[in-house]
């Protein structure tokens, strides 16, 4: 069973597991939030964990202004790459903003918020330094 890419990604570098995967959407999603210099950057496969999506993407700004700027031009880069019109959801707040892109779950985080909610535990990894 494939495992999870669970290593921050450093800001400036291509995303690991956007050359690692040939999911075309997947690729568009890393790339926006490395260009938006998203931290923490984490990749779960859901393959035949979960129907709800293919991958999950977690990651964090440093503020609710860069959290709600990466989730706005995430989903105007992905209506420009034809993968339609992703659904979004907590951009009054902007401390979780969920962008719903079909086979890619988005979840972006202030730092805060994302130790709170821990989902990466919750999806049975131990967190963007740990292991799978």
């Amino acid at each position: 069973m494939p495992q999870a890419h669970v290593q921050p990604v450093p800001t400036g570098e291509t995303p690991p597991a956007a050359t690692d995967n040939d999911d075309p959407l997947l690729a568009v999603v890393l790339q926006s939030l490395d260009d938006d210099q998203a931290q923490d950057l984490v990749t779960i496969d859901l393959e035949g964990k979960s129907s709800i999506a293919d991958f999950m993407v977690i990651a964090s700004g440093r503020s609710t202004r860069q959290v709600a700027a990466m989730a706005q031009k995430l989903g105007e880069k992905l209506k420009a790459n034809g993968f339609g019109n992703p659904r979004i959801e907590g951009l009054p707040a902007a401390d979780w903003v969920l962008v719903d892109a079909g086979g890619v779950i988005v979840h972006l985080f202030r730092p805060e918020v994302r130790t709170f909610y821990n989902l990466e535990r919750m999806w049975g990894f131990d967190g963007p330094s740990g292991a799978a």
